[in-house]
């Protein structure tokens, strides 16, 4: 299991981009492959598959690993994070055979921290990651955990904030926080981070959906605490700076 990081091979660790280029066979969701396309050789075996053929594409990755080839799954971010570790990890356990294969997952810089370092320094307190997809979790579970990170006082990063079919939920999720933050709370929204048409935008909680949002986005709601300052978005981690001001 390989993350990827943001799609960007200059952000891919070294270990990464090695694992991969000593693989016979690399597997994974098409625009995934295409992203590392530069680092594959002629001589591997490229497997590739369209959105919701996660299980399909973990069955053939152990399938092929049991043959004794080495084989890399690449995840976008990090692989245990909404990645493909965790299934592969499950189907590897129902294999007979499963101690032949040696499973190893090769952490990737994920969403959330890519997204962060372009606006600023928005995560140096305590935050919460919800993914806002309903696909594998009830809504009603996903609007529990919007409730409690707001109220918890948490700054929220949340995963896949929408889509053609999901374009009710981050309104929901939005109005939910609005009972604890205030209207002008910074929000943070990057699209495609580290990936050709990067964009970057900083709003607040009152207007931030009049802004572009589609499944590349992440969307980072501050915290009580969390302000912008020339352009950057910033939470304070509670050091005594200068004037005796907290950051």
């Amino acid at each position: 299991m390989v993350g990827i990081g943001p799609g960007n091979p200059e952000n891919m660790s070294q270990r990464a981009v090695q694992t991969i280029k000593e693989a016979d066979v690399v597997v994974g969701y098409r625009p995934y492959v295409e992203l590392i396309e530069g680092i594959l050789s002629p001589e591997q075996d490229v497997i590739e598959s369209g959105m919701r053929s996660e299980v399909k594409r973990a069955r053939k990755a152990l399938d092929l690993a049991l043959t004794g080839k080495r084989v890399v799954v690449v995840s976008s971010g990090d692989a245990g994070i909404y990645g493909m570790a965790g299934l592969v990890l499950e189907l590897l356990f129902e294999v007979s055979g499963h101690k032949q294969v040696d499973f190893e997952v090769i952490p990737g810089i994920t969403a959330a921290s890519a997204a962060a370092a372009l606006l600023g320094a928005p995560l140096m307190n305590d935050f919460a990651v919800i993914s806002l997809s309903d696909l594998m979790t009830p809504w009603e579970v996903i609007l529990r955990r919007v409730e409690a990170a707001a109220q918890g006082d948490f700054v929220i990063v949340l995963y896949n904030p929408k889509s053609k079919r999901r374009v009710k939920q981050i309104e929901e999720a939005r109005e939910i926080i609005l009972k604890y933050r205030t209207a002008s709370t910074p929000v943070g929204i990057v699209t495609g981070a580290g990936r050709a048409g990067q964009r970057v935008v900083i709003s607040d909680l009152a207007h931030f959906l009049d802004e572009e949002i589609n499944m590349f986005s992440l969307v980072i709601i501050g915290s009580s605490q969390s302000y912008i300052k020339e352009g950057k978005m910033i939470t304070p981690r509670g050091y005594q700076i200068s004037g005796g001001e907290k950051s």
